[in-house]
């Protein structure tokens, strides 16, 4: 079973001054703006790393689910933020690092096997398997 997701950008003008526009399959996002300032300032709107982070966060909370499920402690909370960088590079830029901090809520469940199955949630969801960058996490079990 092969799953399709998609997306769409548009942009016009410079790279700097160009002003652009990113739509998703679902709607969720529809002629969301981006642009320089957006991406490496602070105007409102998205950037294709916020959009990473997102999606990590995301990806590797779910992956976590299925694993306390599959290991019989549900989570009453998981909370999880991602933190992408972005360097300057010789000829431009790299995604050179993901930052993961988790924050769990898991009743009956050893520090140990938390972090087995958080490293395991880490190592297989598909967005940090997609990334060819170093994924860090900090999980926390309240």
């Amino acid at each position: 079973m092969a799953i399709k997701r998609s997306a769409s950008a548009k942009w016009s003008g410079t790279g700097k001054e160009g002003k652009g526009a990113i739509t998703t399959q679902s709607g969720v996002l529809s002629d969301t703006p981006y642009s320089f300032s957006r991406r490496f300032g602070d105007e409102k709107g998205t950037n294709p790393e916020e959009l990473i982070a997102a999606a990590h966060a995301g990806c590797f909370t779910m992956a976590l689910a299925f694993q306390l499920t599959n290991a019989g402690k549900p989570a009453d909370s998981l909370e999880t933020s991602a933190v992408v960088q972005l360097d300057q590079v010789e000829g431009g830029f790299k995604i050179s690092a993901v930052a993961l901090t988790l924050k769990a809520k898991v009743p009956g469940l050893s520090q140990d096997e938390f972090k087995k199955l958080a490293d395991t949630a880490k190592a297989n969801c598909p967005v940090s398997k997609v990334l060819n960058a170093t994924i860090t996490l900090d999980a926390t079990l309240a």
